[in-house]
């Protein structure tokens, strides 16, 4: 079968399509027939191999997974002894950020990885949702219940995760300000935001307004200058972005949170809700954004896309598996 792979750490370039050996599924996993994949932040971090931290859980000196990506969406192609939920030919999505392995025409999964995809979605939709969307929901709802009137601020918001997290936060009655890049803000207004902030013309942290929520996916700032941003109730949810600013997050957040406010990192839980979100697409309130889609063949190009930054929503890969690999 064919493989998105690398053995060492660099630029997009270090990666590869390559013939590897098909996965067998164990007795408590699935197979995937891989139709479709998403980039994540993650995936990239991977590639370059920084911030050097990361190396410590992914390898020091040379990747320990060959084949990264997380997010994926395809048909169950076999099944082990063991699997009770799915059956061959179910269409299924989920994160595999635990095992990796994504980016290639098949890969092996077990059953809490994965959720049932409906028939109106399509694989390229499904294999855009399951690490975003998830981070987005658990920034909004972890740690207290987003509620109608909420006043929020989504810091990153024509991202990945951003462009689902204004569309859950509107979708629970919120007042939305999204903030991004000036080629973003028709796309963020779209999705519902009630204010667009273009970063590179206002610094959205001196006009004096509060916050109920703050999601922040880019992390440029310090955690001093989030909490006066707070409302005393409010929450500053870091999904993700600078090292500096997630270390210092983690370390005096706790310190920083004060009554009934909180300021933290998101712990993200892999797929935890994705039925939640499958629920908000199939009512209507969310829909992945996809900025462009590359085939397999063309994966570096998609890397090197994501690179620029410049890209809305999220970039999916997709996948034409055939049997005779």
């Amino acid at each position: 079968m064919k493989a998105l792979f690398y053995t060492k750490y660099g630029t997009p370039d270090v990666l590869h399509v390559v013939d590897v050996e098909k996965p067998v599924p164990g007795d408590d996993e699935v197979l995937i027939k891989v139709h479709a994949a998403s980039i994540n932040s993650w995936d990239w971090d991977l590639v370059k191999g920084k911030p050097y931290l990361y190396r410590l859980l992914f390898g020091i000196f040379k990747p320990r997974h060959k084949t990264i990506g997380a997010d994926v969406a395809g048909s169950i192609e076999a099944v082990g002894k063991d699997i009770k939920d799915f059956k061959i030919g179910d269409e299924v999505f989920g994160d595999l950020c635990q095992r990796w392995g994504g980016f290639a025409e098949y890969v092996c999964a077990s059953e809490e990885e994965l959720a049932q995809k409906p028939a109106a979605m399509s694989f390229e939709q499904a294999a855009a949702i399951p690490q975003a969307g998830v981070l987005a929901f658990q920034s909004l709802c972890d740690i207290r219940p987003i509620a109608n009137g909420d006043k929020v601020l989504i810091n990153g918001g024509g991202g990945g995760v951003g462009t689902f997290a204004i569309q859950i936060a509107k979708s629970y009655g919120a007042e939305v300000t999204a903030v991004d890049s000036t080629e973003k803000i028709d796309l963020m207004r779209l999705l519902g935001a009630d204010r667009v902030v273009d970063y590179r013309k206002e610094d959205f942290t001196k006009n004096g307004k509060q916050y109920d929520i703050i999601v922040d996916v880019v992390s440029n700032r310090s955690v001093f200058a989030y909490k006066p941003l707070l409302t005393p109730r409010g929450i500053l949810s870091i999904v993700g972005g600078k090292i500096w600013s997630l270390l210092q997050t983690a370390i005096i957040g706790g310190l920083l949170s004060r009554g009934n406010q909180n300021l933290g990192l998101v712990m993200h839980k892999p797929n935890k809700d994705l039925e939640t979100i499958k629920g908000l697409f199939e009512s209507g309130y969310v829909t992945p954004i996809i900025d462009r889609t590359f085939p397999l063949s063309d994966a570096v190009a998609a890397f090197h896309y994501f690179g620029t930054g410049t890209f809305k929503g999220k970039i999916v890969i997709t996948i034409h598996s055939n049997s005779g690999h």
